[in-house]
């Protein structure tokens, strides 16, 4: 458990220290990318069975495998996604990820392996849902995936970024660098529009301020904008600079090389 005060619980795997949120209200749990290894979705379901018979909602930032895999191991009520998460062409290969997953490392898991099925898809900017006495607002969130989603849950302050405004990576852009800019930028149009108390990213830790969720954002910025000036003039990029931020510099320079050969495609288009 990586945090916890009255109604939120951050759970992180010991994988890619990845977040599993809990949002617990009066009416209902919210339960958000429920994730990674069977101990770990067991000691969520304890969590959630010990808060009382409460409907469940869950919420799926994007349809990365390691973010739906935990999707069975729980009876919602009601399930959130995106439309893009419901459109995506790469179901099939999501789940041959999970499963290619497993048989690498002789998981095994007490419920199946299958894409989530949506019961409300977020479709447009600003959506909202209105849920006991919880508001809920929702923006679409493309260029991490094309599926992303970032959620606001009012009164409490709580902005659910997904694999955005991380300080344990550096942007990962397997979609669209323009478009990763373009969601970034929402970022001010949220905290301008809403009282933001708790920021939780799919990997990392919270930010508990403005300043700190703003200092991501340009960070965020800053690191797609070099990328793509630097392929487009041409230029060498200074990775070692970025690198030195972080703490798992193997893992962010592959990530970065990916990067690069996805924006080259993209800058050539």
């Amino acid at each position: 458990m990586q945090y916890q005060d009255q109604h939120l619980t951050v759970f992180e795997s010991a994988l890619y220290r990845t977040t599993t949120t809990v949002v617990s209200t009066p009416k209902f749990n919210l339960l958000v990318d429920p994730n990674w290894l069977p101990g770990e979705i067991k000691t969520i379901k304890k969590h959630l069975d010990a808060s009382g018979d409460k409907p469940l909602v869950l919420l799926f930032t994007h349809g990365d495998y390691d973010h739906i895999l935990g999707y069975k191991a729980f009876k919602p009520h009601l399930v959130i996604a995106s439309q893009a998460f419901i459109d995506s062409p790469d179901i099939e290969k999501r789940l041959q990820q999970i499963q290619t997953f497993d048989d690498e490392y002789y998981i095994k898991r007490d419920y199946p392996i299958t894409y989530p099925v949506v019961d409300i898809p977020v479709r447009k900017d600003a959506q909202e849902l209105v849920l006991g006495d919880c508001h809920i607002t929702f923006y679409q969130a493309p260029g991490h995936t094309p599926d992303g989603v970032f959620t606001i849950v009012e009164p409490y302050g709580y902005f659910i970024a997904g694999d955005y405004l991380s300080n344990v990576e550096f942007p990962f852009v397997n979609d669209s660098s323009q478009a990763y800019l373009n969601t970034l930028r929402k970022v001010d149009t949220i905290l301008n529009q809403h009282r933001i108390e708790r920021m939780i990213p799919g990997h990392g830790d919270l930010a508990h301020n403005t300043p700190e969720i703003q200092r991501r954002m340009l960070e965020s910025v800053a690191y797609v904008e070099e990328l793509r000036e630097s392929i487009a003039g041409q230029k060498s990029f200074d990775l070692k600079k970025w690198i030195s931020r972080y703490d798992f510099p193997i893992g962010l320079t592959k990530c970065h090389l990916e990067n690069e050969v996805l924006v080259k495609k993209e800058m050539l288009k």
